[in-house]
């Protein structure tokens, strides 16, 4: 189920046309270079996904599978941006808390 194949020819120096297998349909892309691995790793992510999703529900049809796996993996994508927005907004609070600390040293010092 999860395939990338790489084509011979490439578009320029910085880019590579491949064949990517998702949920047994070929799609041909034009990547950069550099995103070939996150291309790899979201093509097997999507493809375990279609795959969980078919043995745990009897679901025939590739859209509705593809579906849930799109929910699925937006879901995850909403939690962890919401996760990354508190982590910097901590970050940012204690960097304020520091710098008011270094400001009190530097007056009364």
């Amino acid at each position: 189920m999860f395939e990338i194949v790489k084509c011979v020819t490439s578009v320029s120096e910085n880019t590579l046309k491949i064949k990517v297998t998702i949920a047994n349909r070929t799609y041909p892309l034009t990547i950069k270079r550099e995103e070939e691995e996150q291309i790899r790793a979201a093509v097997k992510t999507i493809n375990d996904a279609v795959a969980r999703f078919e043995s745990r529900y009897a679901v025939q049809d590739k859209q509705d599978v593809l579906s849930m796996c799109a929910l699925q993996l937006a879901s995850k994508a909403e939690i962890a941006l919401k996760q990354s927005q508190d982590v910097q907004s901590q970050a940012g609070k204690a960097l304020a808390d520091v710098e008011a600390v270094l400001d009190a040293a530097l007056q009364n010092g």
